[in-house]
């Protein structure tokens, strides 16, 4: 057999080592790019005190981490992001890989409309986000989760204000849909006139989901009660109806006998089709 010479041993030692070094340097920086859970609190994307956010960051995401936001209800005049806090903690648990934003907005009262302020504030949420993407490492990718006045507001911005398309998915549970429905009048007449608004049809078609629906608008899920005193069985049907039009990717679940919200096995198999519509769509 020929002799290795000592040259060649130096060499090979010396490659054998940087390869080593180098495998070293790959495993320290794997560790190093790791990211823990964590969450921020009542940040502020607004000069009012109203306008803040909690968000909710797992553990090794990066800038693939797609975002669940929630939107409380309360006629758009009351509500809190706390109202979506089991939300929160049950996305937490079984979709555990999503960053969560739970949102805040400027609430409207006697004289101030909500229209479009609170869809300027999903709009200054958004844009916050953005502008936080590399601080927070996460994606430009969003998701809505509604409920009443806060699914109405999440179907609208979907449907009329995301003018870069950066909503992948909207979820309502008992959102209102279409202002001009008849059905609706004794509720939404008052309503707007309360907000110091004149209840044309051009207005209240204007702040309108139904309206606004496109062959472009993002996969939608709705969730309703049969038996609401609020919203009418027909926001939900009507907009299952204009969704299958536009062949819009959507589900429709309608209780029966539920009003505006419900618990037990109905919220369990509410959540289930959640779960399933966000990982299929977000």
């Amino acid at each position: 057999m020929k002799k290795l010479s000592p040259s060649f041993l130096l060499i090979l030692f010396l490659l054998i080592g940087f390869l080593s070094c180098s495998n070293e340097n790959q495993e320290s920086n794997t560790t190093i790019l790791q990211v823990e859970e964590t969450e921020f609190l009542n940040v502020s994307y607004g000069t009012s005190s109203e306008q803040v956010y909690d968000i909710y960051l797992p553990a090794n995401r990066d800038l693939n981490t797609k975002v669940l936001i929630l939107v409380h209800g309360g006629g758009w005049t009351s509500g809190d992001k706390a109202e979506m806090t089991p939300y929160k903690n049950i996305a937490n648990e079984e979709l555990a890989e999503y960053a969560i934003v739970n949102i805040n907005y400027r609430l409207a009262s006697q004289g101030v409309s909500p229209f479009p302020m609170q869809l300027n504030d999903i709009s200054a949420v958004i844009n916050h986000l953005k502008t936080k993407q590399l601080d927070y490492k996460i994606s430009k990718d969003y998701g809505f989760i509604g409920v009443s006045a806060g699914a109405h507001l999440s179907m609208l911005w979907s449907y009329n204000y995301d003018t870069e398309n950066d909503i992948d998915m909207v979820i309502s549970i008992v959102g209102p849909t279409n202002f001009i429905d008849p059905a609706y009048a004794d509720f939404i007449t008052p309503a707007f006139t309360y907000f110091g608004e004149t209840p044309t049809d051009a207005i209240l078609q204007l702040y309108s989901p139904y309206h606004h629906v496109s062959v472009s608008s993002p996969p939608t899920a709705l969730f309703y009660g049969g038996m609401d005193p609020l919203i009418p069985t027909s926001q939900g049907v009507d907009m299952d109806i204009k969704l299958t039009e536009m062949n819009v990717a959507h589900e429709f679940t309608l209780y029966p006998n539920e009003g505006h919200g419900w618990v037990g096995a109905n919220l369990f198999d509410t959540w289930e089709k959640i779960k399933s519509f966000i990982i299929t769509h977000h």
